[in-house]
């Protein structure tokens, strides 16, 4: 704790889409602020404006903010406030906390009114209880963060889906190459071979009645000759397309064109996450510099 109790005003601040309601308190649990305002920049400023006459009327030299983690409707309020010209003399402490952990506390609130503004009061309370173990917030550097790696979390999501409808489509076209057994030709289904082969051959008869020379040539072209042994890798291609079902040639060209495309979004979406996995590393490296 980096701040005096007894000199700190404690706000509680309940969040929502349209608006902020405000709680401040000191730590004798006497009442200061109790107002709601439109959760907007211009509201921003007037709570800021409110939290500073407050402060300096009240001769507090200390503030500690404490909001839901509510969406993202929580972050511009947090980063606002964090960075107010008008709070910083205060030296600003804000937080935003678990809405599960401020929902338990407020259990323990029997008897109370029930107000309009009680959470946001539950809020200032538990603040002012000292049970806030988390780190203040980080502003810009931690809502960036926090963009991009929930970004990422969305992409590698989206490549899971992607690859799991692929792989039903490669089922149908070439059946043997989308189970898991000891003979499949290739180790990864979505790797650069076994896609030129799914996307470059218009249905497997092709494959079946082309020469081993032709196909290993085709294996060792396709891999960059990055296989040990071509020339099983091509046998076990036969074998496999020999091995498969097979469909009316009128199901091919659909089936080709979804591949390919689905093969295409893969690709893309690997590229995506590589960029954003280095603008993480950069950010997180830029930030160990940094003295919040």
């Amino acid at each position: 704790m980096n701040y005096d109790v007894l000199s700190t005003l404690f706000v509680g601040i309940d969040v929502s889409s349209l608006t902020n309601t405000i709680c401040a308190i000191d730590f004798h649990n006497n009442k200061f602020l109790d107002f709601d305002t439109k959760n907007n920049r211009v509201g921003a400023q007037y709570i800021a404006d409110a939290i500073s006459n407050c402060l300096v009327s009240h001769n507090f030299e200390f503030v500690v903010i404490a909001l839901e983690s509510t969406s993202f409707y929580s972050t511009h309020i947090a980063n606002f406030l964090s960075t107010s010209k008008k709070l910083l003399p205060f030296k600003p402490f804000v937080y935003q906390l678990n809405p599960k952990t401020i929902a338990n506390y407020k259990k323990t609130f029997v008897d109370i009114d029930k107000t309009d503004h009680l959470d946001a009061y539950v809020i200032a309370d538990f603040a002012r209880c000292g049970k806030i173990s988390s780190s203040p917030w980080r502003g810009s550097q931690f809502l960036a963060l926090q963009r991009l790696t929930r970004h990422r979390f969305h992409l590698v999501h989206t490549l899971v889906s992607e690859k799991n409808w692929l792989l039903s489509n490669i089922y149908l076209k070439f059946s043997e190459l989308a189970v898991n057994n000891k003979d499949k030709p290739f180790s990864d289904v979505f790797g650069a071979t076994s896609c030129a082969t799914l996307t470059e051959f218009y249905s497997l008869d092709e494959i079946v009645y082309k020469s081993i020379d032709d196909l290993t040539q085709f294996v060792i072209v396709k891999s960059k000759n990055r296989f040990n042994d071509p020339v099983e890798v091509a046998t076990l291609l036969k074998q496999a397309a020999k091995n498969s079902y097979r469909l009316d040639k009128v199901a091919y060209e659909p089936l080709n064109i979804a591949i390919a495309s689905s093969f295409n979004v893969i690709k893309a979406l690997e590229k995506e996450i590589k960029t954003v996995d280095k603008a993480i590393e950069k950010l997180v490296l830029s930030s160990l510099f940094c003295v919040f």
